[in-house]
């Protein structure tokens, strides 16, 4: 008479079969995706040291976080809009944080044309900003009072100091882009940083 048992257990032979799989190929092929103690065991093996000068590291943390400020002119303050959103996205560079008031801003952005009656209060915003601090000259009106050239408008760059130029009427949204990326290398190459942050230059 024959023992019937509820549990079916697997001969050793057929034990030994399911733990090699089919298909031929290195070890590693068939590891566990969620086992990091290989992949852990590696960065640690592998870590080393960063060498770089204060001066750098400063640099680096404010090019990678600039706010512009909230001021728009004309026309071109419509393309500076659009380059916040979320078609041109400007957050992936670090510089989305609009801010409403000068206090808080370290770029302005001069978007459109700037008149005479317009030219000291420019000024004055831009002296309420803390250093550092940088100006972008947003098309061809900013820059050169563009088609409209007559004696009611100004350059910006007799009102303030300009950083980077961008050309066009009006820019597109790629292009101001690409000027804040101008900026920011600018920004990155500047030396002496940590001597203006202690006011020792």
């Amino acid at each position: 008479m024959a023992h019937v048992t509820g549990t079916h257990r697997p001969s050793h032979a057929k034990m030994k079969f399911m733990e090699k799989p089919l298909a031929s190929g290195p070890p590693e092929l068939f590891a566990r995706v969620d086992d990091y103690v290989a992949s852990n065991a590696a960065a640690a093996a592998s870590e080393g040291f960063v060498f770089t000068t204060l001066d750098r590291a400063v640099n680096w943390a404010r090019k990678n976080s600039i706010w512009p400020m909230s001021f728009g002119l004309a026309c071109c303050a419509i393309e500076m809009m659009s380059m916040s959103a979320s078609r041109f996205d400007i957050a992936r560079f670090g510089a989305e944080v609009f801010r409403g008031s000068p206090r808080q801003s370290d770029l302005m952005i001069i978007a459109g044309r700037v008149s005479n009656k317009m030219a000291p209060v420019i000024r004055h915003l831009y002296q309420q900003m803390p250093e550092p601090k940088w100006a972008i000259s947003m098309g061809a009106c900013a820059t050169s009072t563009g088609v409209f050239n007559n004696y009611a408008l100004v350059p910006v760059n007799q009102v303030i100091p300009i950083d980077v130029f961008v050309p066009g009427c009006p820019p597109r949204p790629e292009q101001l882009i690409y000027s804040i990326l101008l900026l920011q290398k600018k920004i990155d190459e500047s030396s002496g940083t940590v001597k203006q942050v202690l006011n020792l230059a």
